[in-house]
């Protein structure tokens, strides 16, 4: 059962092995601090989350860095039109940022390093570059000679020559910017200080970092010369993380990261998201709106992590119906676990191993396979579901009470790894003004009505208890039921 991952930089699956048997070294490309975060930003810092969980779970000792980047155009702008700061604006949106993120249940990072506070790692890192010829000084700013690096284009598989052709006609030669550089392919690593704007005092004069070289230079002042895995979207693979490897492994000589992770991106509807289409949501608002924060950890889940993902009002209907039986299995061993004679100690959840927690594993380590681990969730729940129903019904289940708090266990440890916790009812037994046997009792009313073919009464007592929160679901089987 080893691990296997998808790496951007070979283009293939690859057994993981990480520089550090047992260890593992993780860093993921944070959000720049300008605005509320929205759905792409939930689906990457929760593929991220359980990544890291996951590891941990199969016995690696994580150091896992996020970073923000809270020097940036954006942030500027915001804060002129607030009449504030660029410090002001940043704080604001980081706090913003760990209140959104402890909704959807994201575990802290072991450290969140700001650019802002790495700047002697970045004005050491571009002295080095400078020194070793990748780098050259120009009126106040400093850039990164592209062709001086014969490895460039290697993660995104892209040629300068392929791009200096499609470039030459979109190049403005009139740009100051572009006639401070010696190739149009160079990028800025430190900017020379525009009037109004804050600044650093750097050996090339007041000035603030290139966005590129803040990761280069929090990776290696976190993590060292080289990490196991570098995370990020899927738009970051050009230029961002392009460049990064082209700085830091300038410097260094070895390879920045071991395994090169990239995740899809979002689209509503079918659409990118934008602002300008009006598609643009923020997790508040979703959250806000009432959707539950495990259903979407479940939406995200549901898609392979490297795919495109489509945000639509059936998709998060199907993921909150699908959080809804999973539910249902997390809450089984505190509403029946008396009545079947267990006796639950706080925090007594790990179950020992087993073929469900062996077959988990097995389908996650083929590069994260998250979906198909569900379904290994959904058979635990429904099956713990079905004996619920019938320890309702008939009084007695049709599995051991020592089985089923095994399997309990195993959902509750297997959910856990996955995010997924549900908040334990006050009274369990009595939600919503009706009880599991009041439930039982209606649906019984129901059907006999049914079988008299009296089908007004049947429709109104299935309005009755959706009002109630209870979904009722026929089928040849019989009538099942759910609490919404």
């Amino acid at each position: 059962m080893t691990l296997t991952l998808y790496n951007t930089l070979t283009r293939r699956q690859e057994p993981f092995e990480t520089v550090e048997p047992g260890k593992v070294k993780m860093y993921y490309c944070g959000v720049t601090v300008y605005d509320y975060c929205h759905l792409g930003h939930a689906r990457a810092c929760i593929v991220w989350d359980v990544i890291r969980r996951y590891l941990q779970f199969i016995g690696y000792e994580v150091r896992y860095i996020q970073n923000f980047t809270d020097i940036d155009d954006k942030i500027l702008n915001r804060a002129r039109v607030e009449n504030s700061s660029m410090e002001a604006v940043a704080d604001r949106f980081i706090k913003a940022y760990f209140e959104d993120m402890a909704r959807l249940g994201i575990k802290e990072a072991d450290e969140y390093p700001r650019a802002t506070h790495t700047m002697n790692g970045i004005q050491r890192l571009i002295h080095e570059l400078e020194n070793k010829g990748f780098a050259y000084p120009s009126d106040g700013d400093v850039y990164y000679a592209v062709r001086q690096f014969a490895e460039y284009g290697k993660l995104s598989g892209r040629r300068l020559e392929d791009m200096q052709a499609g470039k030459s006609d979109r190049v403005n030669i009139e740009d100051p910017e572009y006639q401070k550089k010696k190739d149009p392919f160079d990028f800025a690593l430190w900017k020379a200080a525009k009037p109004g704007e804050p600044a650093w005092e750097s050996p090339w004069g007041a000035g603030r970092p290139g966005w590129h070289i803040e990761c280069s230079a929090m990776v290696r002042d976190r993590l060292g010369d080289t990490i196991d895995i570098h995370a990020g979207g899927a738009d970051l693979i050009f230029p961002h993380h392009e460049n990064e490897i082209a700085q830091s492994e300038a410097v260094t000589g070895k390879p920045l990261a071991r395994y090169w992770l990239h995740n899809g991106m979002v689209k509503v509807d079918g659409e990118k998201m934008s602002k300008s289409l009006g598609n643009f949501t923020t997790i508040r608002d979703l959250l806000d709106r009432g959707v539950d924060p495990m259903a979407v950890r479940l939406f995200v889940l549901t898609a392979q992590y490297r795919t495109p993902i489509d945000f639509t009002d059936e998709a998060i209907a199907a993921a909150t119906n699908g959080w809804h039986t999973i539910k249902e299995g997390l809450l089984f061993g505190y509403q029946y676990g008396k009545k079947l004679g267990w006796e639950l100690e706080k925090g007594e959840h790990s179950p020992i191993e087993n073929s469900d927690v062996e077959r988990f594993q097995e389908i996650v380590n083929n590069d994260f396979n998250f979906p198909g681990g569900l379904t290994v969730l959904f058979e635990l729940a429904k099956e713990l579901r079905r004996e619920g129903h019938i320890l309702v019904h008939e009084g007695k289940t049709e599995t051991s009470p020592d089985k089923l708090k095994h399997q309990w266990q195993t959902l509750v440890t297997l959910a856990g790894v996955l995010g997924l916790e549900a908040e334990i009812e006050a009274e369990p037994d009595k939600i919503n003004g009706l009880s599991d046997a009041e439930i039982e009792a209606k649906i019984q009313q129901r059907q006999e009505a049914r079988q008299g073919k009296n089908f007004a009464e049947s429709d109104r007592i299935r309005d009755e208890l959706q009002a109630e929160g209870i979904t009722l679901i026929d089928s040849r089987d019989g009538t099942r039921w759910h609490r919404n």
